[in-house]
């Protein structure tokens, strides 16, 4: 398979993986000085096992040269209707995406949504800490009262709390408080001014800007797009 890929590739065909399937791509050196992307889940280990490429890991897809990664299901279908468009026009990709329900265009750079864990309990954990803030949202948070509420000092404190989380206590609360807000946008009825008071926003202009960082998207615009699919979640559960 992998010399059937190289070959594929050398004759001049475009080749696209979608999820995990850049790492077939990579066996095949077909990554090697190119940029690629895979889900979120998997971009560690294939930075690791294929140090050449470079991992682009919040990409929907990229594209390098012939050769398009995607990220995961929705990802592949974003990278498949942009070859489709650049191949036969605007109008044939927009009427593949209606028959399918999903947006017509989302370009390879708008950010996957990538859940922040909580990490594994152990005796020196912070993981009580971190489920205690997830459940006060509302209140502020900073360094100095994390580091008093785990009665570290703030040295000690930081140091700990980046190896667990791998980001500082300011990025992880704001990822926290984004994930909280697109879960109240896509399962309630809040306004954007109810859900950024209940997840710690000082405002609905500050919960905007920080989800539209994260996701590309402001609220009224992600609640139109998800909250839809949510709902068809649920009833196709009960039916």
């Amino acid at each position: 398979m992998l010399a059937t890929l190289a070959a594929a590739y050398e004759s001049g065909s475009i080749l696209l993986s979608m999820c995990a399937g850049a790492f077939a791509l990579g066996a095949a050196g077909l990554l090697d000085g190119r940029r690629s992307t895979t889900h979120w889940m998997h971009a560690d280990e294939l930075q690791e096992s294929y140090p050449l490429t470079d991992v682009r890991a919040k990409g929907l897809f990229v594209e390098d040269e012939r050769i398009v990664t995607s990220a995961g299901t929705a990802g592949s279908i974003d990278a498949s209707l942009h070859l489709v468009r650049r191949e036969w026009g605007a109008a044939v990709a927009n009427t593949i995406a209606r028959r399918m329900v999903v947006p017509p265009q989302r370009d390879g750079g708008q950010l996957q949504f990538v859940e922040a864990p909580i990490p594994g309990a152990s005796s020196e954990s912070l993981a009580p800490l971190l489920t205690w803030v997830i459940t006060h949202l509302e209140e502020e948070h900073t360094a100095v009262s994390l580091a008093r509420r785990a009665v570290m000092s703030e040295r000690t404190f930081a140091r700990r709390f980046i190896a667990e989380t791998g980001t500082t206590p300011h990025k992880w609360v704001t990822q926290q408080r984004v994930l909280a807000a697109r879960r109240l946008l896509e399962e309630s009825d809040l306004s954007v001014d109810q859900i950024s008071s209940r997840v710690g926003f000082n405002s609905a202009v500050v919960l905007r800007e920080n989800l539209r960082r994260v996701v590309g998207l402001a609220p009224k615009a992600y609640r139109r797009r998800f909250a839809t699919l949510v709902a068809d979640d649920a009833a196709r559960l009960v039916s």
